[in-house]
This record gives structure tokens, C-alpha cells and sequence, in this order.
């Protein structure tokens, strides 16, 4: 499945019918990741993760850091050693 960029989100769907999403808002040199949702039919897959994945790449190429209010970002971003780049303390 192809993971779209739009403003301020990465999201998986057409239009406004999201089938996966994850939204940040932008801060001066930081994203705040406060949403992430996958739809029942979509979990399992690992989509959350590769929406993380997307603001995490997204961030460094934006010389960015990320604050993630969102419990499912935080939890993964604290858990992989190889995001703490981007993870602001």
C-alpha cells in the first residue's frame, strides 16, 4: 500500500476517506506527532509503524525533531534506538 504525503500527515486512502493516518503539527524545528489511526482491516500489518517511519524519515530530511504526544508514537519511537536522532528529550 502506498503511503501519501499531505499537509501536515502521512495517510493511506483516497480523498478524505483515510483508511491510515498519522498527523503531526509543525513547532518551529519540531513535529508533534499527536494521531495515529489504522482502520480494523488494515491492523496487523504493521502500518502504524511505517507511518512512524515516514515522519521519522520525513524529520531528518527536514532537520527536524519530533515530539510525539501521540502514546503509539511514543511508545515505538522510545522503544527504536535508531530514531532517538530525531526524538526530542
Amino acid at each position: 500500500m502506498e503511503i501519501k504525503q499531505g499537509e501536515n500527515r502521512f495517510f493511506i486512502g483516497e480523498g478524505s476517506a483515510f483508511k491510515a493516518e498519522i498527523t503531526f503539527i509543525q513547532q518551529n524545528d519540531t513535529l508533534v506527532i499527536d494521531h495515529t489511526f489504522v482502520d480494523p482491516s488494515l491492523r496487523g500489518e504493521g502500518i502504524a509503524k511505517q507511518l512512524v517511519n515516514k515522519v521519522v524519515d520525513y524529520a531528518r530530511q527536514e532537520n527536524k525533531k519530533i515530539l510525539p504526544v501521540c502514546s503509539y508514537a511514543r511508545v515505538v519511537m522510545e522503544r527504536d534506538k535508531s530514531m532517538h536522532d530525531v526524538l526530542k528529550k
